[in-house]
């Protein structure tokens, strides 16, 4: 690659010529504060709190869009920088709610470490605050436009990654907002519950809705029978919150700090994707045996199923009838467990700790019932978990590791790798391969669906003689454009997985957030991933149709995959959703055709 040099603060630097002022200086160790930057994301140098200043420039420049070039001269620690940037921030400070002691967001806040490296000990500037009221109506997600401020970060990666776009800047000037369209709540919008917009947000003017109190209630109560579950990719996150490196696996840690905190039974959501794939597994086979709709798609992630109910409901009848593997841990608790330990299942209390924020939503399906009797009771993510942890005074880093209650706690690698892209896809064609080839297959890791380049994967497997067509694709704005190739018949695949967040689970809009400087250095979803295929290669099993506690649920309650009781428990239906919900009709056919117009 072609190379310029420059100078930078008094040092030869050569780089890359497509490089950024900002990359260059990073590359040598100079570091350039920045707050609306999200690399790949949010590029847009609005913030104006990377400036620096450049040799025959009379005005400061933003050094994460400005480009390098040959002979280039910068200085970025000069006085008229340094006064330009603390003006600047705090002039985001005046007009920012500055409650910091009980934001969810303390001490882990990008404006509060800004403020504390660049020096900022008053605000000179106060003027009247914006009036602004909470958005705290969907199951999932909590706005408050009093802490945002408009860097861009979570519209751009609505818009422009997950292809969502319910955000936008509303109004003008002064009274500029960040929120959906015509002043409606999340819950009134076609949004997904993704939490993209979360993890992107670089203060605490999104946060998940938290379940924190009502699980405590519930392991406060000695009337109920407190189970929890945890979703694979947690164990991959959870402990950055204690000030592990990220993609540390923490398993051990988090079932005995979850033991400590008075759970009666700390089961693996693993077991239930062990299941999903003999479900999921199972209805592929007979779709492609028995002339069924294809491409049978997953519907594990439910931000993508909400994605494909509001935006591709033609799409609906090639989602596989599986519930996620939450819900299928929920209820196998409240019906097969509840009758092997004699408990009335209305006194089982089943929480979920995911690294996804849309879990909390799809908990409210009415459809997830049986009998009645809700499968999950509440939801919370892996930064609650931490904080449960943290209240309890719990000495994360002391405690030893423990393993989960064995009556529905074993699990395979291939459920474990259901965090990752390409996770479930690799899950499903290990037991299906073994199916098809009558044999216990050796060569069981199929890299081709693996990784995080390009955003979709194909693949060519042949099984029993038959090529299997499939394919990946991650983050839902990759979901949009690998769907358009398959309805313009472009494509034919047999299968297709989707996962509704960029790298799958282990970046979910509940997982630890991951400062945008960091992520500069730093693909965060190769790293979580990681651990999660660490765990599978150390498992013994590593097929989902190998875990006899599963085989031992067929026999003794199921009988078979996707039989009568197997579906009356495990499978479920989606609905197509009203894209543009309550707002008037003439304005929904406005939106219909600027978006139609846009496209074209």
């Amino acid at each position: 690659m072609e190379k310029v040099t420059l100078t930078i603060d008094n040092m030869k630097v050569e780089v890359p010529k497509d490089y950024t002022v900002l990359e260059a200086a990073k590359s040598v160790g100079i570091d350039i504060p920045t707050l609306c930057f999200l690399k790949d994301i949010n590029e847009v140098g609005a913030c104006r709190i990377c400036l620096v200043e450049i040799e025959g420039n009379r005005n400061l420049q933003t050094s994460c869009v400005y480009p390098v070039s040959e002979g280039m001269v910068v200085k970025t620690n000069t006085e008229k920088v340094r006064d330009a940037r603390k003006s600047t921030l705090e002039l985001i400070l005046s007009n920012h709610n500055r409650e910091c002691l009980t934001c969810n967001r303390n001490r882990n806040c990008e404006l509060q470490t800004l403020s504390e490296e660049l020096n900022v000990t008053d605000i000179p500037f106060q003027g009247e605050l914006l009036e602004t009221v909470v958005d705290n109506k969907s199951h999932s997600i909590v706005r408050d436009p009093s802490k945002c401020i408009l860097c861009g970060r979570c519209v751009s990666v609505c818009k422009n990654q997950q292809k969502v776009g319910i955000l936008d800047f509303t109004n003008r000037g002064y009274y500029t907002q960040v929120g959906p369209a015509f002043e409606k709540t999340m819950d009134e919008t076609p949004c997904i519950y993704c939490g993209q917009c979360i993890v992107s947000c670089p203060v605490g003017a999104l946060r998940e809705k938290e379940d924190i109190d009502r699980v405590w209630e519930a392991l406060e109560d000695p009337e109920l029978h407190v189970i929890v579950q945890t979703a694979p990719a947690v164990r991959a996150a959870l402990g950055e919150e204690f000030g592990y490196p990220i993609g540390t696996r923490v398993t051990g840690k988090m079932v005995a700090a979850l033991k400590r905190l008075g759970f009666d039974k700390v089961f693996d959501t693993d077991f239930a994707a062990d299941l999903t794939i003999m479900e999921e597994g199972h209805e592929l086979l007979d779709r492609i045996q028995n002339g069924g709709v294809l491409p049978m798609i997953t519907s594990c992630s439910p931000g993508w199923i909400r994605f494909c109910e509001f935006n591709y409901p033609e799409f609906i009848p090639n989602l596989s009838t599986c519930k996620s593997p939450q819900h299928m841990m929920g209820a196998i608790i409240k019906s097969y467990y509840a009758e092997k330990q004699n408990i009335d299942p209305e006194k089982i209390f089943v929480v979920s700790v995911m690294p996804c924020v849309s879990k909390k939503t799809e908990a409210s399906r009415e459809e997830l019932e049986v009998k009645g009797i809700r499968d999950v009771d509440a939801v919370i993510t892996t930064r609650e978990l931490a904080k449960m942890i943290k209240e309890a005074r719990i000495n994360f880093d002391k405690l030893e590791d423990a393993e989960y209650d064995p009556t529905l706690g074993m699990y395979t690698g291939a459920g474990v790798i259901f965090g990752a892209t390409g996770g479930v896809m690799e899950a499903a064609l290990r037991t299906v391969a073994d199916v098809l080839e009558e044999d216990d297959l050796e060569e069981i890791e199929y890299t081709a669906v693996r990784g995080v380049d390009g955003g979709i994967k194909e693949a060519e497997v042949v099984l029993g003689g038959n090529t299997i067509r499939v394919a990946v694709a991650h983050g839902t704005g990759m979901a949009k454009e690998l769907l358009d190739m398959v309805k313009a018949g472009e494509k034919e695949y047999h299968f297709i997985e989707i996962m509704g967040c960029s790298g799958g689970c282990v970046t979910g809009g509940g997982q630890p957030h991951v400062p945008a400087k960091v992520k500069m250095d730093m693909d965060v979803r190769i790293e979580r991933a990681k651990a999660l295929y660490e765990e599978d290669e150390l498992s013994r099993l590593r097929k989902s149709h190998e875990n006899t506690l599963v085989h031992k649920l067929y026999e003794e309650y199921l009988g078979k995959p996707n039989s009568h009781k197997a579906h009356e428990l495990l499978h479920t239906s989606y609905v197509a959703r009203e894209k543009y919900g309550p707002i008037r009709e003439e304005v929904a056919m406005a939106m219909a055709e600027a978006a139609t117009s846009k496209d074209k």
